[in-house]
């Protein structure tokens, strides 16, 4: 029995059981579950469920708020429903029942999409951006040589985080796809081989291959994997069934693999060249101006679904350029700014110690970068408090952007325990004591500016209580 298996047992109960969930998957901190019918849903005892900070409620889909421990959720989950993933697990949902097609739908279906496709990625970019960092840092200040059999092993595992993204993208986008999973693994793995990678006078039946890097290529294989999806429906279509098991993997790879090399891989490789050039242009367009506006608007991208859309972006110029100067620091600069609002709350409460104590625990999580709990269990019910959170993101955000702030590692919530993210692939403090300058201006803003605010509500308050009586 699980942490979680209780949870999973009364909230497959209230979400009408089994036959009423189309679709399991998780993010970093939520178990996101889809649905068919609505009226079948007890939305309040959801809200109930223990070892959990929350129940959010989008479209066609419950969102359970568990923390840094969504993976163990997500299984005792998937253990005590039995639900499979599989194509025929996902139901019929109803037109009426599916809400309006506005913006917010298509971003939340694309949110949806993309979530599962580069989340499993992330812990491997973050253990082998830090394990660089540790690894730059041993050498910098305390003498390591670099070409000890510890730098070496330690930069294999820096690689092996990055270096091999086609092969894991692949897997993941083909299972988003309902495909094989491995015939996109397949796919990345071809692109890396030392006969095709970056390799030059290659030709296929007479027709030239561009030489190209393949190494840590995102949208190269995102378009192969697309493609091989629509080959895929095809084959099955006129391949007989009796021989349809080895025959269409095999036609899938002849079709596909000439295509990725000659048209595909080149234009992802041109579309990832135009992307980073652009996020750069900004930064330097905008200037110092991006990064507070990003950071100020970051708590409701989080809420909306819409930084799903962005993880893409930041995984591709982490790849490519290898820093994020753009969209890499406001994650960190908001989540600390949402710790310090909360912990301005807790500490604004007097008589009641258990809810101060529960507050200033949210807060201390989404100092070190877990801010559901926080955000929705504290400040989304006083949203006064919430500019506070906006005026110390401004205010970090501005520093951020006037000192370049730069991170050099993607995914996971970054926070106070993330700084060996600013460590640049030199080994080099200098970005990590701009964070801590701007995490420092950032908190204070944050947490002064919600004090005053609730001291002014308090004496209003109060000022009304005197005119009544």
């Amino acid at each position: 029995m699980g942490k979680y298996t209780e949870m999973s047992r009364l909230a497959v109960g209230h979400l009408g059981g089994k036959e009423n969930i189309s679709h399991v998957t998780h993010c970093a901190t939520r178990l996101r579950i889809d649905f068919i019918k609505r009226s079948n849903i007890n939305f309040e005892a959801l809200k109930t469920l223990p070892d959990c900070a929350g129940v959010i409620n989008k479209d066609k889909q419950i969102q359970i708020i568990i923390g840094p421990n969504v993976n163990d959720a997500w299984h005792d989950f998937v253990e005590v429903s039995g639900w499979k993933n599989s194509a025929g697990e996902r139901g019929s949902v109803d037109e009426e029942e599916s809400g309006p097609r506005n913006v917010s739908w298509y971003l939340n279906k694309f949110g949806n999409f993309v979530s599962p496709i580069f989340m499993p990625v992330v812990p491997a970019m973050i253990v082998g951006g830090m394990i660089l960092a540790i690894r730059n840092l041993l050498m910098n200040y305390f003498g390591m040589d670099i070409n000890s059999g510890t730098a070496n092993v330690l930069l294999a595992i820096f690689q092996a985080g990055f270096t091999f993204l086609p092969v894991y993208i692949g897997y993941t986008l083909a299972s988003q796809l309902k495909m094989q999973p491995i015939m996109g693994a397949f796919l990345g793995a071809v692109l890396l081989t030392e006969r095709i990678n970056d390799v030059a006078g290659l030709n296929f039946l007479g027709i030239p291959i561009p030489q190209i890097d393949y190494g840590s290529a995102i949208l190269p294989i995102i378009l192969g994997v697309f493609f091989m999806y629509y080959v895929d429906k095809v084959l099955k279509k006129v391949i007989p069934e009796a021989v349809i098991y080895f025959v269409k993997p095999l036609l899938t790879m002849f079709i596909v693999v000439p295509v990725q090399l000659i048209i595909l891989g080149p234009m992802g490789t041109y579309l990832s060249g135009a992307i980073g050039d652009f996020c750069i242009w900004l930064g330097d367009a905008v200037g110092f101006l991006s990064q507070p506006i990003l950071a100020a608007v970051y708590p409701y991208m989080v809420m909306l679904g819409i930084d799903k859309a962005i993880s893409p972006i930041s995984v591709q110029l982490i790849a490519t350029i290898g820093f994020n100067s753009v969209t890499g620091t406001m994650g960190f600069i908001s989540n600390i700014c949402i710790g310090a609002t909360a912990l301005g709350v807790a500490s604004s409460i007097k008589n009641n110690k258990a809810q101060k104590g529960m507050i200033a625990s949210f807060a201390i999580t989404a100092l070190c970068g877990v801010t559901e709990p926080a955000f929705y269990g504290s400040l989304l019910v006083r949203p006064r408090v919430l500019i506070g959170t906006a005026m110390g993101a401004v205010s970090g955000g501005i520093i951020a952007g006037i000192m370049g702030l730069r991170s050099f590692v993607e995914g996971g919530c970054p926070g106070l325990l993330t700084f060996l993210f600013f460590v640049d692939k030199s080994g080099s403090l200098h970005y990590v004591i701009i964070a801590a300058v701007v995490a420092s201006v950032a908190i204070l803003v944050s947490f002064v500016a919600t004090r005053i605010i609730l001291s002014l509500d308090d004496k209003k308050q109060f000022s009304n209580r005197k005119v009544f009586e």
